[in-house]
């Protein structure tokens, strides 16, 4: 567009006119415009009319077509809404391109649009003008345009125009959103003019100058000294003041100017919002009698209290008068009136509700924080109201209304200062026990039509399983530690009513209710789940005894009555009988617990629970299936409880060790117990001995003699475990492929699923086994039992742990224990899990036909349940897991089950052996076997399976100690980067391909438990990835011992990475291919480690040339070769900078373009001196300029550019991809369409605070991301793949 100014209808310095022959094209506009909308147009006249109304767009009159059109208010809405589209394109594209009389002449077609609005317009029509101001103060207030902030209150101040004040409502939101919370490159460039004007006009002047009263002037742009804040709170009073309820107008400016304020409380001056009586006001709004009103005013509140940064007089001016009781008293009735039925929700009163809950918690969350500073003064303070109010909302039958106080209250109750308080009110501390008690229920668990309120709102309220289950995990452990605040406050009370609550629960479990069942037992049954949150609670309750008996000195009096109380209960609880497993074995955890912790002084109560251990078997009924699964869950816990006892009071049990021994080789001797049984009995011992503080008899001796005392009873386990690895016949088996599968009982297995034809049996389940089958399968389980896999496990397992740490006494004594068991067991144990891993290859199953080897992937396949995805509860798959255990499908689930066995105990054995560190490094010969043993066959592993191994080499490798790492640590990230890359990029171009074609019913089902598995396996990589190079995290001194015992200097781990060449090759290729993955999360994390290591390539003095938040100190502990440096360069500027921009322009990753762009400024910045290929890359873009690129490079080289001011630059520079901008791919009618009204990002229906509580808050690396986006396929990257073609 040249030379043409757009001033009331006549364009350019020759006066062309209307009538000049411009009415032709109007004429088309309005033909083409009706063409779009008449629906009984074709599909090829309505592209056509919209190809050509976009071409109008880039017509050098456009704008006049603009003006002359959106200022003939005889055209019809939809044509003025598409005129005010071509203003807006211009004002957006072509403002840089105009001189400044053309500037000008565009602002004042804006000035007289919005001057001549009125209340015929359509409110889409004044929104578009409003927005069109907007556009223009973006690029001009502040610089030739100074008087914006009069024409606002001119157009403010006509008289009897309401029309005109939203306008400016609907102006200054805009312009608070864009300046404060947008990411408008535009506004970026600007950002400190922009919001130093509007803190300017929107506060008032007495208070910039009481605020700050050193502040240099600016620029002189406000009109008067009231400023806007003050403005706006005037009008919203008075309209408060009117019939809000009946009158539309009066409502409507009402919600419009509340709406401005919930944009500028995040912001705004806080002596301002105190200045004006804004938070009355707002209050008022609160008791408006229409609930538009309502909503906005608590929306404004909301965004105001959820500050976090107020200094004391701003709280005492802001947060306290809302604790005085009229306050107090209008948040209670509030509170009261949004109750809803959860059987009929009012949606506008439920939402209402939940977010006053958490504007209560803000302010309860003040009390916490600025407790020292509040009036002791009951006339400001109603203190007990507050704590009413409080609780009410905690108390609510939602648990996403209740849960932001619940959380408030474990702030209130942790106060040193208000806590003892707030216990000693037995109105509030009782109740509120109650409540959080009641509510550890596991609701997940429940039945889908159960009609249990809380339930109901729960299904409301959660869309997907895992989001349920994360905020039913959330709110547990929030109501648990009020539990464990309240125990450790109020120690006797709290415990005698627990204790009492939880022995009438148990008297009476089944009271009402059908008798025990085995035939229909369930283990999701009431009782069950009764026991288990009363359980839940006692174990909260000892968590708050713990913390109250470390306090010293502590009431002696107290300590002797919950003593008593505890050995009552304890007897008590020992005498009840329970024929259902999972509540015999809650009672069992209970029972341990409390001999470990609240009666840890009473051996004897342990002896109880031991003997209870020892000589209580429960038998297993294998008709009853669900009823047995339960049964071995309760067998399992026994010698997990068994083992706690004796980590736990090693020195009581030590006492009467002989007596012990003796009883389990007596079961032993017996031959009624099974492998698993024998060996944690065998291990129960060995901990005794190895945990106790001093042998008995041993009295007097040295350090070193009890050592050596200890050393003589424990070295008999550790001989045996050894022993069992030196056997002749088992080192033959292991010699070969086929010797491990003729000692698995593999090689039968492969005859059998031969003969029985399996490629051509679809249903596997279906099919029964046979004599010969049913053989097979108890003969694979009975191989698993003779081999030395379990028992080493077992013993490693229980020879270290947390509290056996290096330098320790303990350590050193098991270091010695099994250092000449390592060499022995080593060597086998990698052909164990070489021969496990290359079982997932199918060829090598040679007893099969090579046409059958297809079935290899479905029999080794684990099956497994997934929230979200799979159908039915997780109690209904077990079930029928177990349904079909003598069926063709339960065969291959055992045939998968010993290899799992075998895979997952060797991962286990190198784990707890890594954890002797020199002990287990120091093999010279080690890492290249390890590295062939864990990594070679990986690709054939499942997704699933896969994650086990990158867990265990991230552990291995920040184990390792610096003085081994050269040795141990290249040969396995090496082959660890380039497995992953192979394998998870393969498995995202599959994906990509599976969902170019739609499936449905049991295919869909595997694809999404397929694609939520990959998901979970890239997030673990990426995860591990940013492990090993992050900044802040050093695995190792940067001095210590070496090998010969002289003191050297290593490298962090990240340091160690960068500076070998065999390992950051496969790394960057690997993070290169993580950016075109379409998934969010993994992408971002991997833009970071990016940008952490880019300046360690670089030279020291391009920091300069970064904005101060990425300035990074180069590596002192090792240095980068040049020739590897220049190597990374070149890549990181060619290929990583590709994928970079091709992602940008990709649909999918829209919420990622600003760190896309970030990264890409700073690749430039950075190795602009040393290599020219980045901007190579950008001039090489269809369409891009080279004089483009050279000046936004010069541009982000200023001094001063911050970080948003480079990003911003390059999302400039590639906004227009082959002629379509970014943000309008696939929108490109969107100016054309009938203007709907779309639903404000700024509002989500869920609040931030509610969202975080639907997620874990510490997510591992194994959570799932079901869904994980958009359908990659569905984007039109036409071209895009073919952009860097040469």
């Amino acid at each position: 567009m040249a030379a043409h100014n757009p001033i009331n209808g006549i364009m350019g310095p020759g006066g062309v006119s209307v009538e000049d022959g411009n009415m032709a094209i109007l004429s088309k506009i309005h033909q083409a415009l009706e063409v779009v909308h008449n629906p009984y147009s074709s599909n090829d006249a309505r592209k056509d009319a919209q190809l050509f109304l976009e071409d109008v767009k880039n017509d050098e009159k456009s704008s006049f077509y603009g003006f002359h059109l959106a200022t003939d208010k005889a055209q019809a809405p939809i044509v003025r809404h598409y005129a005010l589209s071509l203003l807006e394109n211009v004002i957006k594209h072509k403002w840089g391109e105009y001189s400044q009389g053309q500037t000008e002449a565009l602002r004042g077609c804006v000035l007289e649009l919005a001057q001549n609005i009125s209340g015929d317009d359509p409110a889409y029509l004044r929104s578009k003008i409003a927005a069109l101001w907007v556009e223009t103060a973006k690029r001009s207030w502040v610089a030739e345009w100074m008087d914006m902030d009069a024409l606002l209150v001119r157009l403010w101040q006509v008289p009897n125009s309401a029309v005109h004040k939203e306008l400016v409502l609907s102006i200054l939101e805009m312009l608070s959103d864009d300046i404060f919370n947008g990411d408008d490159p535009v506004v970026a460039i600007r950002e400190g003019i922009l919001s130093k004007a509007s803190v300017e006009i929107f506060t008032p002047a007495a208070v910039l100058v009481d605020t700050f009263p050193s502040r240099e002037p600016g620029p002189d742009v406000r009109c008067g000294n009231e400023g806007w804040l003050a403005r706006i709170t005037g009008l919203l009073s008075q309209c408060l003041s009117g019939d809000v309820q009946h009158n539309v107008e009066l409502r409507s400016c009402a919600v419009r100017a509340l709406s401005v304020l919930y944009s500028l409380m995040p912001w705004v001056v806080p002596n301002a919002v105190t200045a004006t009586e804004c938070v009355p006001v707002m209050c008022e709004g609160l008791r408006a009698s229409h609930i538009e009103v309502q909503k906005a005013s608590l929306e404004a509140m909301h965004s105001l209290y959820n500050r976090t940064g107020f200094v004391d007089k701003e709280f005492l001016d802001l947060v306290v008068p809302l604790y005085s009781r009229g306050y107090v008293d209008l948040f209670r009735q509030l509170v009261e009136w949004s109750v809803v039925d959860p059987e009929e929700i009012d949606d506008d009163k439920y939402q209402f509700s939940k977010k006053l809950s958490e504007v209560i918690s803000f302010l309860g969350t003040y009390m916490d924080r600025r407790f020292n500073v509040l009036p002791n003064d009951p006339d400001r303070i109603d203190f007990q109201g507050f704590l009413h109010l409080l609780l009410s909302v905690t108390q609510s039958q939602s648990l996403v209304v209740s849960i932001p106080v619940l959380v408030t209250w474990t702030r209130l109750l942790n106060n040193r200062s208000l806590g003892p308080n707030i216990a000693d009110l037995p109105a509030f501390i009782g109740p509120l026990l109650e409540c959080c008690s009641s509510r550890l229920v596991r609701y997940e668990n429940l039945p889908e039509d159960t009609q249990d309120p809380t339930f109901q709102f729960l299904l409301e309220d959660t869309d997907t399983i895992p989001e349920r289950h994360a905020f039913l995990g959330n709110y547990r452990r929030y109501s648990s530690q009020v539990i464990e605040s309240i125990v450790y406050l109020k120690i006797v009370d709290a415990m005698q009513h627990i204790l009492d609550q939880s022995e009438n629960i148990l008297q009476h479990l089944y009271d009402g209710g059908p008798a025990f069942d085995m035939a229909s037992y369930s283990k999701t049954s009431e009782p069950v789940l009764r026991v288990d949150a009363q359980a839940t609670v006692i174990e909260s309750a000892l968590k708050g005894l713990s913390k109250w008996r470390a306090i010293d000195p502590r009431d002696s009096h107290q300590e002797q009555i919950i003593q008593e109380r505890f050995e009552s209960w304890y007897s008590s609880l020992l005498a009840m009988n329970f024929e259902d497993p999972l509540i015999r074995k809650r009672i069992l955890q209970l029972l341990v617990a409390f001999s470990t912790t609240a009666l840890n002084k009473n051996p004897n109560c342990m002896l109880k629970v031991l003997e209870h251990i020892l000589v209580t078997w429960p038998a297993t009924q294998p008709e009853y299936r669900v009823y047995t699964d339960a049964i071995k869950e309760l067998q399992a816990e026994s010698m997990v409880e068994l083992q706690r006892l004796a980590i736990n009071m090693p020195d009581d049990l030590v006492a009467v060790y002989d007596q012990i021994e003796a009883k389990v080789n007596e079961m032993i001797a017996s031959g009624t117990l099974d492998e698993k049984r024998q060996i944690s009995y065998q291990t129960f011992l060995f901990t005794i001995i190895h945990r106790c503080s001093q042998l008995p008899g041993t009295q007097g001796y040295s350090h070193r003699e009890e050592e050596e005392a200890k050393m003589k009873m424990l070295q008999p386990f550790i001989d045996r475990v050894v022993a069992q690895w030196q056997d002749d016949r088992l080192k033959q088996a292991l010699s070969s492929y086929a010797g491990f599968c003729e000692l698995m009982a593999l090689d039968k297995a492969q005859s059998y699923l031969a003969q029985r034809q399996m490629q051509n049996i679809s249903d596997w389940g279906s099919v029964e086994l046979d004599a010969e089958g049913q053989a097979l399968q108890a003969e694979l389980e009975e191989r698993q039992t003779i081999l030395p896999l379990r028992l080493t496990k077992s013993f490693l397992t229980c020879s270290i742990d947390e509290h056996v740490y290096p330098g320790g006494g303990l350590y050193e004594v098991i270091c010695a224990l099994w250092e000449n068991g390592f060499p022995a067991i080593l060597p086998d144990l990698l052909k164990f899990l070489s021969h496990a891993h290359a079982s997932h290859v199918p060829n090598n199953w040679t007893g099969l036909p090579p046409e059958m080897r297809t079935i290899v992937e479905r029999v080794l396949t684990d099956r497994f349940w997934q929230a979200g995805i799979s159908e039915g509860t997780k109690d209904e798959f077990y079930a029928r897991v177990l349904e079909k255990k003598h069926t063709l499908e339960g065969l291959a689930s055992t045939i998968r089950g010993s290899i799992r066995f075998v895979r997952e105990s060797c991962y286990a054995i190198i784990y707890v052996m890594s954890l002797m560190r020199s002990q287990f490094y120091s093999f010279d010969e080690l890492p290249g076997p390890l590295a062939h043993a864990l990594l070679a066959d990986s690709f054939s592993l499942s997704a699933h399976q896969l994650i086990n191994v990158l867990n265990l080499v991230k552990h291995l490798v920040r184990s390792c100690p610096a003085p081994f790492a050269g040795q141990f640590l290249p040969p396995l990230l090496a082959a660890c980067f380039q497995q992953m890359d192979a394998r998870i990029n393969s498995e995202w171009m599959q994906l990509d391909q599976q969902q170019a074609v739609k499936a449905g019913g049991d295919t869909l089902t595997e694809e999404m438990k397929a694609e939520s598995i990959l998901r979970q396996l890239t997030h673990a990589s990426v995860m591990m990835v940013a492990g090993f190079l992050d900044p802040a995290w050093s695995t190792q001194p940067t001095t210590q011992t070496d090998k010969s015992g002289a003191e050297k200097s290593f490298p962090t781990l990240r340091e160690f990475c960068l500076t070998h060449s065999s390992i950051v090759e496969p790394l960057l290729i690997f993070c290169t291919h993580a950016l075109r993955w379409h998934d969010s999360r993994c992408c971002g994390v991997v833009l970071k480690v990016f940008r952490s290591i880019i300046l360690d390539f670089a030279t020291a003095e391009l920091n300069e040339l970064l904005p101060e938040g990425a300035k990074q100190k180069p590596p002192d502990g090792a240095s980068i070769p040049a020739s590897t440096a220049a190597a990374v360069r070149e890549y990181i500027c060619s290929d990583v900078m590709k994928a970079c921009i091709t992602s940008i322009h990709e649909p999918y990753f829209v919420e990622l373009q600003k760190e896309f762009a970030y990264f890409v400024a700073t690749i430039v910045l950075a190795y602009k001196i040393h290599t020219t290929t980045a901007r190579d890359v950008l001039v090489s873009l269809p369409n891009m300029k080279e004089a483009d690129v050279d000046n936004a490079i010069e541009y982000m080289c200023r001094k001063g550019a911050t970080a948003r001011v480079q990003r911003t630059v390059i999302l400039q520079l590639l906004g227009d991809l082959k002629g379509v901008s970014v943000s309008e791919m696939g929108k490109l009618s969107k100016s054309i369409g009938v203007p709907t009204a779309k639903p404000s990002a700024k509002r989500p229906s869920r609040s931030k605070m509610a969202q975080q509580f639907m997620t874990t808050p510490t997510p591992n690396e194994g959570t799932s991301q079901i869904g994980g986006g958009q359908d990659g396929n569905a984007d039109n990257l036409e071209g895009v793949a073919n952009l860097f073609d040469s």
